[in-house]
């Protein structure tokens, strides 16, 4: 008698890009790899992971709150008085006028640091145009975008 497996589906965990070495360099993608090829084909100046963002700074937590750790394991105690890191970003690419955000599929995290990096960006830098391509289509059209803003 032959036994029938049922495969599992549905959602495993975090999504996890493949990393990739090219030029000498480590991608964190292939998307990542290909906005490089495609940045670098038209001659458009940029730094990979040039420069990371505060924000939100850190501070001391000096309040009482009763928590378990943050993975949620360990003892329900007091756990305050403790500092707290700050929020940071590093984008993927970094031109003179543009940031570009390569993101195949965002992570838990991710909705909420873009946001506050919008907001960083409208208020510090208002002559810089943030992108976010999702896929080669969209990096294409981003490195035409880029182009032609540079144009006019």
């Amino acid at each position: 008698m032959k036994k029938s497996f049922k495969r599992k589906s549905g959602k495993r965990g975090p999504v996890r890009a493949k990393k990739v070495s090219y030029d000498g360099i480590d991608f964190a993608s292939g998307l990542e790899k290909y906005m490089y090829t495609a940045l670098k084909q038209a001659k458009i100046k940029n730094k990979y992971e040039g420069e990371t963002f505060v924000l939100l700074a850190g501070f001391h937590f000096d309040n009482e709150v009763y928590e378990r750790q943050a993975n949620g394991k360990g003892e329900y105690k007091n756990r305050g008085e403790k500092r707290i890191l700050p929020i940071k970003y590093t984008p993927d690419f970094i031109g003179d006028d543009f940031i570009i955000e390569t993101k195949g599929r965002a992570n838990e995290s991710f909705p909420m640091r873009w946001k506050l990096f919008k907001r960083l960006v409208m208020n510090q830098f208002p002559n810089v145009t943030l992108y976010k391509p999702q896929n080669q289509k969209e990096c294409d059209e981003t490195v035409s975008l880029i182009l032609s803003k540079r144009k006019e």
